[in-house]
């Protein structure tokens, strides 16, 4: 066979470099489209609301205080970033290399133009600055309203304890509150360092072992909102969910008036078995059912378990499919919980929900 031609060698290396050259620009085309769509998706998916938790939709007073913060700060960004961009393309575009070979004209300097770059950050900051520290203030200060509803917490891990001491009535993950009334919250922590938070009603606030700390709000619309520990504290942070519960007054009334009672007598006899099941194991070492001989505080109240909404702290539904996914192995639910696991029988879970789900 002949030896091939030079110039045929180099025509065939040209086809090779161009298709390369082609197929990189292809891929990085398609890399860019695909990065394109996956920020959309992202940016669409953090504007659903199927889990609002927000703080961009207020629903008391203290949040609006803090929303009425953020969009005065916001805009004052975007001025700030309008300005610098327009002036960076002022000067990229009029100051930009024409081909022509001249030698730009130095400048060695602008007196006015100094002094207004530096005025004009200082009074950007003092804009920001004051209503910061009013909203601060405001925020720190106690509650404003002498007729406030006093209630306290208490954070665990990894659940929350909930006490309204001119009611009587102790509760767990999840916060009652009335409509239209100021609330008071005293914060304080039984192990380690946690942080109370419900995105539209009030800001973060740390709970703290050995130190009390408070906020308040007022509610303006009924409905049930979802709030979590924001600080790190542990293994099952991420699982130390609460739900705020805002009622009209004769609502919350009627559901103080049902906390206030003890537990009734259970209708079933598979319920009845459940409460000697509860009784006769070590259930009755860390929980309190009032009217019952279970009077410890160290997990939550479960007085009136059967009423609430979710269980584990709002990590499961308060369904008996999953109160008995709970019993049975609460470790794998909630990893580094400290309720036990006591191994019990299927009959014995069976009858444990039975008589919990009839605590209402």
């Amino acid at each position: 066979m002949p030896p091939v031609p030079r110039l045929a060698l180099s025509a065939i290396a040209g086809i090779r470099n161009r298709t390369h050259t082609t197929l990189s620009a292809r891929l990085k085309s398609y890399r860019q489209a695909t990065l394109t769509v996956l920020g959309l998706v992202l940016l669409l998916t953090a504007c659903g609301q199927e889990y609002p938790q927000s703080t961009l939709a207020p629903l008391s007073d203290a949040s609006q205080e803090i929303q009425d913060l953020f969009v005065s700060i916001f805009w004052w960004a975007v001025v700030v970033f309008v300005v610098v961009e327009g002036l960076l393309i002022v000067a990229v575009v009029r100051f930009r290399d024409r081909g022509d070979g001249k030698t730009p004209k130095p400048v060695h300097g602008h007196t006015l133009m100094e002094i207004g770059w530096t005025l004009a950050p200082a009074v950007i900051l003092v804009m920001i600055a004051v209503p910061t520290i009013r909203s601060v203030w405001i925020l720190d200060l106690p509650s404003p309203d002498p007729d406030a509803l006093e209630i306290e917490v208490i954070g665990h891990q990894w659940w929350w304890e909930f006490r309204y001491p001119e009611q009587g009535i102790v509760t767990a993950n999840e916060l009652h509150v009335p409509v239209g009334r100021t609330v008071s919250v005293s914060l304080e922590s039984a192990d380690v360092i946690h942080s109370f938070w419900f995105p539209r009603a009030a800001g973060k606030r740390d709970v703290v072992p050995g130190h009390r700390n408070e906020l308040w709000f007022k509610v303006d619309s009924a409905g049930t909102y979802p709030g979590a520990c924001a600080e790190f504290c542990g293994e099952s942070h991420a699982l130390m969910l609460m739900r705020l519960v805002a009622e009209d007054t004769q609502d919350f009334e009627a559901w103080v008036q049902r906390m206030r009672e003890p537990s009734v007598e259970p209708a079933t006899q598979l319920a009845r078995e459940g409460r000697d099941v509860f009784l006769g194991s070590a259930c009755i070492a860390c929980h309190t059912i009032e009217g019952t001989t279970a009077q410890a505080a160290v997990g939550p109240d479960l007085t009136h378990v059967g009423s609430r909404r979710t269980i584990a702290a709002g990590v499961l539904e308060n369904t008996p499919e999953e109160m008995a996914r709970w019993l049975r192995a609460p470790e794998a639910v909630k990893p580094g919980v400290l309720m036990p696991n006591q191994n019990l029988t299927e009959e014995q879970i069976e009858k444990l929900v039975a008589y919990l789900s009839s605590l209402q």
